[in-house]
This record gives structure tokens, sequence and C-alpha cells, in this order.
């Protein structure tokens, strides 16, 4: 094993009551749409990419009015987050620190263009990523995305942590073995390796 390429949320972080406030807040604002989301509406979309997400949230909005309404939420989303960021799982930065040493680590999220950064922007944690991919950049599948960080990074035997059925089929797709972060948001039906705790990962991979 050369490298640990991550999922983001609900493998390294939980950020959905900081989304929660920056979606209602923007769909307070919209003339058409009366809704207030929950936590739970969040957790049973995570892994989805955003148009996914859109189609879940306002299945009664035209096509249009959903485009207009997500951009704005995502866009109101990152900048949410560059002001509070999320809930780091516990020991996240000592055990990505003692990981880096060892390993190459990169992130594969499915998420929009720059929630990436603000993600690092406000944790400071990039020092230990060497690069990372997601839809909004590339318009690429979860899997997708996993092969062109291997191939990017002449990647020869990486591993992929993350936390829902979505990330395993995506493991699968890249032809890599798949670690269940157990903690997360979601369930699968199989899994490599799992881990209770972020911290479990030096159980299996720090000595």
């Amino acid at each position: 094993m050369d490298s640990i390429i991550f999922d983001l949320d609900g493998t390294i972080w939980d950020p959905i009551d900081t989304v929660i406030d920056a979606w209602n807040r923007t769909i307070d604002e919209h003339p058409t749409i009366n809704k207030q989301l929950t936590r739970e509406d969040f957790q049973k979309t995570m892994g989805l990419q955003m148009h996914e997400i859109s189609r879940r949230f306002f299945p009664d909005a035209d096509d249009d009015v959903r485009k207009q309404l997500i951009d704005t939420c995502g866009n109101n989303e990152l900048d949410t987050i560059a002001e509070q960021g999320g809930s780091l799982y516990e020991n996240v930065p000592d055990v990505l620190k003692v990981l880096a040493k060892k390993y190459k680590l990169y992130i594969v999220s499915n998420c929009q263009d720059g929630y990436i950064e603000v993600f690092y922007q406000y944790h400071q944690l990039d020092e230990h990523f060497l690069d990372y991919e997601n839809p909004g950049r590339t318009g690429l599948s979860k899997g997708e995305n996993i092969k062109l960080i291997m191939e990017r990074n002449n990647l020869d035997n990486p591993i992929y942590v993350g936390d829902t059925e979505g990330d395993m089929k995506a493991a699968k797709f890249a032809g890599i073995p798949f670690v269940y972060a157990k903690y997360g948001f979601g369930q699968v039906s199989e899994y490599d390796e799992v881990i209770e705790r972020f911290d479990d990962l030096l159980r299996l991979y720090g000595e």
C-alpha cells in the first residue's frame, strides 16, 4: 500500500449543521419554495452529487428554478463553511499527521468545486494532502475521479476510505480496496476493512 484516498463528508468530518444553516437561510429567501431541511434530509443524501441532491430536496420545482436554487445554496454553503467550518471527527489532525509520514494522502469527494478548498482553509489540513478531486471540477463520477487521482499521481496500491454504499462502489470501480468508516452517514453491503472511529486507521496502517 502506497497511498490512502479519503472521502470527506462522514469520513473526515461532519459538516451538516453548518450546511443546514446555509441552505435554510437561502431557501427562506426564495419566493416559491416553502420548505425547511433537516439533518435527516442531509444524512440521506450524503455521497450524492449536487444535481441528485437537488432532485430529492426540490422534486416539484421546475428544472430552471431547481438549478438556480441549488447553485445559490451551494455558493452560500461555501461562504458559511469558510466562516464556521464543520465538525472534525475525533483525532483527525493527529491521525493525518502520522499517516502522512508513511503514505501519500488524497481526497476524492462528491462535492461542488470549492468545497474541499474551504475545508482546507478553515481547518488548515491541506498540508497533509497531495491532491484532491471532485465532480464539480471534472464532471466525472466518484469512481472515475478516484482513477484520475491514481493516474495523475502514479499510485500503484492505494486504498479508499469512505462511509457510503456509493463509496464502496466507487472503490470497486477503481479496482482498489475499500475501508468502511462505520461511524459515518451510510451503511454498506461489503468492505475490505472497517473502522469504528477515525483513529482506527492507525491500528490498521500506522505501524
